[in-house]
This record gives structure tokens, sequence and C-alpha cells, in this order.
């Protein structure tokens, strides 16, 4: 029996690494934001931050996930304890999976093998990451169920509440970028923006708004962080889960912003591709792979995130919905008929 090198290379190894490091990638991402957030907030508010552990607190995150991971793992008596102990691993499960389809960097030329940065390619890709990650949503209201506890119960209802609302929004900027760019299909996405020589965030400056500030919702991050107020409901769902289970849900907040992130700059900002990629003079800048341009403007969103909550205050729960049912959604559905009429008569 001949085995072929090259296929179990090409065929075999390149996509189980591929796949590990879509896994870690999120979850490193975690680390360096935790970091981030923290040094960051602490700077807008003119604290010192966490600064003991390593240079410049930069070890901090290993040791907090250290303590969690020794932490008592209490369970209300009442609980149900099954669905309790399932519900933080629904919610970091689909937070992970969806970067299944999420190009973070364009095709690389290695001899005559082309190297993707992705795990997986579907005609259909935007639909299925936008379905995976809609149902972390059903971790949340297990969560806040299976606890017994009415601050937690309270937490899992405004979630369902504040997450499908906020949807409509995401769902109908969504169909204004697969109208100008004719697909469902991520790498099509970015191709379409490197062949127009222009960004979808330029061409679409409302989808571009509406769709991050119906993802910061989805994403329960300040003023959206009403599922988890701490001045109302102590924590909101998550109230009664201590050590790594909590550590779980911290863990699957921060890789939906970096899902977040990244499904902004692959809509809007072009992906892997380069600043002004058309740019004759600009040719220098191809030199530098894509995957480095993803991550620079990844983070610059992730910074964003950091920025936002440290600026505003939270929004009560009424303006809240308000906010989304008289503004967003009337807004992003002119939006997409605008975008339409535009689309037929180009």
């Amino acid at each position: 029996m001949n085995i072929d090198i090259d296929t179990i290379i090409f065929d075999v190894l390149i996509p189980v690494i591929k796949i590990i490091v879509m896994i870690l990638f999120p979850m490193i991402m975690v680390m360096v934001m935790l970091w981030v957030e923290r040094r960051g907030i602490a700077f807008l508010q003119e604290r010192l931050g966490p600064n003991r552990v390593g240079f410049q607190g930069i070890l901090q995150p290993i040791a907090d996930t250290i303590k969690m991971l020794f932490k008592e793992d209490i369970i209300q008596r009442q609980s149900d304890k099954l669905i309790f102990n399932i519900a933080p691993v629904v919610v970091l499960a689909t937070s992970l999976l969806a970067f299944c389809f999420i190009p973070v960097g364009m095709t690389m030329s290695i001899g005559s093998y082309n190297l993707t940065f992705w795990v997986a390619e579907s005609p259909v890709g935007l639909l299925i990451t936008l379905g995976i990650s809609s149902l972390s949503v059903l971790g949340i209201v297990f969560a806040g169920w299976a606890s017994n506890s009415k601050y937690s119960l309270l937490g899992g209802l405004r979630s369902v509440v504040q997450l499908l609302s906020y949807e409509i929004p995401i769902g109908l900027t969504v169909l204004t970028v697969v109208l100008a760019s004719g697909s469902m299909n991520f790498i099509d996405i970015v191709n379409k923006q490197n062949e127009m020589g222009i960004w979808f965030a330029f061409m679409m400056p409302v989808s571009c708004v509406v769709f991050w500030i119906a993802a910061m919702a989805e994403c329960n991050r300040s003023p959206f962080d009403i599922v988890e107020a701490d001045s109302e409901l102590v924590a909101g769902f998550h109230t009664e889960y201590s050590g790594i289970k909590f550590g779980y849900f911290f863990m699957a907040e921060y890789a939906h912003m970096v899902l977040v992130s990244s499904l902004m700059v692959v809509f809007f900002f072009g992906g892997g591709l380069p600043i002004f990629p058309n740019v004759e003079f600009l040719w220098f800048l191809h030199y530098i792979p894509g995957f480095v341009w993803y991550f620079i403007k990844i983070m610059f969103f992730l910074y964003l995130f950091v920025w936002i909550r440290g600026t505003f205050p939270r929004y009560r729960f009424d303006g809240l919905i308000r906010l989304v049912w008289k503004w967003l959604v009337p807004l992003s559905l002119l939006n997409l008929i605008v975008v339409a009429i535009i689309r037929m008569i180009v």
C-alpha cells in the first residue's frame, strides 16, 4: 500500500491544524481582551488596573483562569442539575463553532498549494454562521430557568426579548450585504469588495452602523448589558454559577465579541484585504499577509467595545426595546429597500 506524503499533509494534517487553530484563536483572544479591557477601562477612568502579575499585569488573565479552575463548583439544591450544567457548554460551544466559516486571511500560495485561512467554505456560510451564533440564547435561557432563582430567571427572560428583537435589524442589514455582493459566501463577499475597489462600509454606511449597534446588543455588552445588570439582577442569568462554569459564560461573551468584530470586518471592511487594495501607489501593502490585516481590523473593533463600555451608561429596559423597534427596525427596513432599488437599477 503506497502512502502519498503530500496527500497526508495537504488533505489531513493541514485541515486538522486549521481546526485546532480556529478553536484556539478565539480562546487566546479571550485572554488578550481580558487584559485589554481591564487596562483600557482603568485608563479611561484614571485608575491603574491590574499591574502586578507579570509585566503591566499581562499575566493577570492566566491567574484569573487558574483561580476559576480551582474555585468550588456550587450548585443550587433546587436547580435542574442537568440543564444547569449543560447551559454554559451550549453558550461557549456555539460561540466557537461560528468561527468555522470566517476567513481570517486571504489565500496564500505555497508552491503549487493554495493555503486558505478558513476551516470550511459554503455557499450559505453566512446563514449557517448567524444561525449557530443565535443558538447561544438557548444556553442563556436554560441557565436562567435551571438556576431556580428569580434574578437568574429575569435575566434569562430579558435575554430572549433583547436578542430576538435585535436579530431583526441584524438580519435586514445582512441582507443588504448579500444584495451588494450577490452571495452568502464569506469569501465571495470579501472578493466582491476587492473587485469593486471599495469597502461596503463606504457604500452602505447605514447598514454598517445599524449592524454594529445591534451586534453590541447581541453580545450583551454595555450599554446593552441589562441581561446581567448588577444594579438590578445581581449578575443576571449567571448569578448562581461559580468556578469554571461561570468562566464558560465569561469566555463565551468575549468569543462572541471576537466573532462580531470578525463579521464587521468581513461584511464592511474587506476582510483580510489591505487598506485601499486597488490604489496603485499602495502596492507594497499587499506584502503584508492577509491574516495580519484581519487581526489589525478586528482589534480596532474590539477596542471600540471597551471604549463604548467606559463611555456610555446602561440603557433602561424600556429604552433598549424602544431603540430597536422605534428606530433600528424601520431604519434597517428602509435601508434594505433603498439598497435593493439601487441594486436593480445598477
